[in-house]
Formats: structure tokens, sequence, C-alpha cells
């Protein structure tokens, strides 16, 4: 049976990247096609200075994160990141980046939200800034997008906007009131799905949701 996944999300969750392998998961099961909505939820209005207070709350909510998934932040990231004065906490310039991506090859956006994710969480990178993005985009071979986001017309800036206020409607739908949030598309009805099995066995999972 085939059925239409939707994803919404922010690239500077902590619990979006929690939940990768369980995205990157059903992405691989046959029949499933997963479809990326980018919230914008931390940028604009929802973007905000990076202080010590912040940073301390951020690594221990990390420290959660990675006690129940295995994924990994570093100290790297933490000391160049969140105890870095000076930085912004701020996802749209990557939902920028991601929704180049969703213009070029939109079945690699899920690639390039891995790889900004693991930029910034273990390599330590500021993934607020457009030439990190760009470059980390060249590395997986997103050329073209990488050349969208540098030019970042009015065209990107367009389909961003539409982006986002799609997630946006979806969480209203959905009474979501956060992210990540995930919800199945079934006999022209969306219903949500519940993430806590995502976190801790990603393949069964995903298994689930194909199969049931």
């Amino acid at each position: 049976m085939s059925r239409t996944i939707h994803y919404i999300y922010d690239p500077l969750c902590g619990w979006c990247y929690g939940a990768l392998p369980a995205l990157q998961a059903l992405q691989a099961q046959t029949g499933i096609t997963l479809q990326m909505h980018p919230s914008g939820l931390f940028s604009g209005a929802g973007a905000r200075p990076m202080d010590s207070e912040f940073a301390t709350y951020a690594w221990r909510n990390d420290q959660r994160i990675a006690s129940l998934t295995g994924q990994r932040f570093t100290e790297r990231y933490r000391s160049q990141i969140l105890e870095t004065a000076g930085l912004r906490f701020d996802s749209g310039p990557a939902t920028l980046a991601l929704t180049a991506v969703h213009l070029a090859q939109p079945e690699r956006e899920l690639d390039a939200l891995q790889a900004i994710q693991q930029a910034r969480y273990i390599d330590g990178l500021d993934t607020t800034r457009t030439d990190v993005l760009v470059t980390v985009l060249q590395a997986q071979g997103l050329d073209t997008a990488a050349t969208l986001l540098t030019a970042s017309d009015e065209n990107l800036q367009a389909h961003n906007l539409a982006r986002v206020e799609q997630a946006r409607s979806l969480m209203q739908q959905l009474g979501a009131r956060g992210v990540p949030s995930l919800a199945v598309n079934m006999d022209n009805q969306l219903y949500t799905i519940d993430t806590s099995e995502a976190y801790t066995n990603p393949q069964a999972f995903a298994h689930q949701l194909a199969t049931a």
C-alpha cells in the first residue's frame, strides 16, 4: 500500500535531529512518499540571540536527546556554537537552503537536512551563515541548490515563504504545537502520528507505518 507521510520540522530543532534515523528508515520503505515541510519555527519572530542561559538549557536538552536516540552532540558544537558569544539561534538561513534543495533536487531534501544537522551538532559549524550552508550543499553535490541559495532571488524567497506557510497551516490543522510533527494521509484524511517510538526504535517505527 502506498501512502504519503508529512514531516513538519525545523533544521535547528534538536528533537528533529534525534528523529533523523526514523525519517531515513521511513524514506527507505517501499510505498512511502515523504513530504517535508519546514516550519520556520525558529526563524523570524522565533529567532533569538544565544546567551549563557540558553546555551545551558540547549545543552541539557541535547543530552536528553542523545541519551534517548544515540544521536551525537559534540563538545565542538558546545564550545563553537552554544558557548560562542554573538551567535544567533535562527533557522531562517538553513530553511532557505533546504527550500533551494527542494527546488533543485527535492528527493535530496532529507540528505541535505542531515548534512546541515551534522555540520552543526557534530562539526560545530554555524549553520545560520549562508556561506557555511553553501559549502555544506556543495559537499553533498547539490551545486544547483548552492547556486540558488547564493543568489537568494525573489523566486526562492517566495517558494520558501509558501512552504513555511503550508507547514504552519498543517500544524494548525493537526493541532500540533511543535516539531517534529508527523502525519499520514489516508482516505483523504490527515492523521497525526505518535512519534515516541521514532526516537527509541526507528526501524520498527518505519516498518509499522509502512505496513499498518
